[in-house]
């Protein structure tokens, strides 16, 4: 892959991409596969079912009969670790999903045709950012019932006004750019340009907050499950087992060890994910100049200035 550049002052180079696939991505996303493939394959790779007990086996220690152990119904920890995972991920998708399909057309309208409709949008979202979050999601789900539907829901409205006011201020960028005035005056349609010329220029940021929203939303889901607000019993689910492993920290610290460790191994990865997503679209994340660096680029630009 050719590695495009662009001159500084002083006929000085740098990278306008770089290599997206460096160790803390190789890593992160090897490991955010491997939780998706087996979580996703839970039936194939999960030696007991769900909710199959055992009562003979309540608080087993590890074995090779239960990989890592039992919880006081008798039930495998690991093939609950995986069917919560399906049940965690395929959730935290959902809230991204809803977020996305109301956020992301208010967005666009709102910055693009501006007027009444922005304003409202705006205020509509203040009101709502206003509020912590999580206690937003608590009271829609409260609302709502009890229940993982309800939780996705509530928590797909709490994150629409982040992905509304980001898809507003990308679009208040682009659509004051050369391309969109040339797309007018050729007499392009407005809905035209705006779905195909301005969204097409937003979505690579988007998909970076996407990510991002995903990491949040499996926490938010997981400290909701941990309440008693998302899923219900039997279901497995990473918050709710780490609910029900509390109780028995001492006695077998693996039930709520694991389903703990597989939530900050995940949001880790997402995170670590995103951030090289966004450092090969952006380089100037990459790494900050040095205060060496930022001197001698000035001192280039003043012996120019002078020159002229």
């Amino acid at each position: 892959m050719n590695n495009h550049k662009y001159m500084l002052p002083g006929g000085i180079s740098r990278r306008t991409e770089g290599n997206l696939f460096t160790l803390p991505f190789l890593i992160s996303g090897i490991l955010l596969f491997l939780i998706i493939f087996f979580c996703v394959l839970a039936p194939v790779f999960a030696p007991y079912g769900e909710s199959e007990q055992e009562l003979s086996a309540s608080l087993a220690p590890p074995s090779p009969e239960h990989i890592l152990g039992a919880d006081k119904m008798g039930r495998d920890l690991f093939s609950r670790l995986l069917y919560g995972g399906r049940i965690t991920l395929v959730s935290a998708l959902g809230v991204v999903i809803l977020s996305v399909i109301i956020g992301m057309p208010l967005g666009l309208f709102s910055g693009f045709y501006g007027g009444k409709f922005d304003s409202v949008v705006c205020r509509c979202c203040d009101v709502l950012l206003s509020f912590p979050s999580l206690l937003l999601a608590f009271l829609f789900v409260t609302a709502l019932g009890r229940g993982i539907t309800s939780a996705v829901t509530a928590l797909g409205i709490v994150y629409v006004p982040m992905i509304t006011r980001l898809v507003r201020s990308l679009t208040l960028i682009e659509k004051n750019k050369t391309y969109v005035e040339a797309a007018e005056s050729v007499g392009f349609s407005r809905p035209y340009i705006l779905f195909r010329h301005i969204l097409p220029n937003c979505v690579y940021t988007l998909l970076v907050q996407l990510t991002l929203d995903l990491a949040y939303a499996i926490l938010d889901l997981a400290a909701l499950s941990f309440i008693g607000l998302g899923v219900s019993p039997p279901t497995a689910d990473w918050g709710a087992m780490l609910q029900e492993g509390r109780d028995f920290l001492l006695q077998s610290p693996l039930l709520a060890l694991a389903p703990g460790a597989a939530i900050i191994m995940t949001v880790i990865s997402l995170n670590i994910f995103s951030d090289c997503i966004t450092q090969y679209i952006d380089p100037q994340a990459r790494v900050l100049p040095s205060f060496e660096k930022i001197e001698e680029n000035r001192g280039i630009i003043r012996s120019q200035a002078d020159g002229n």
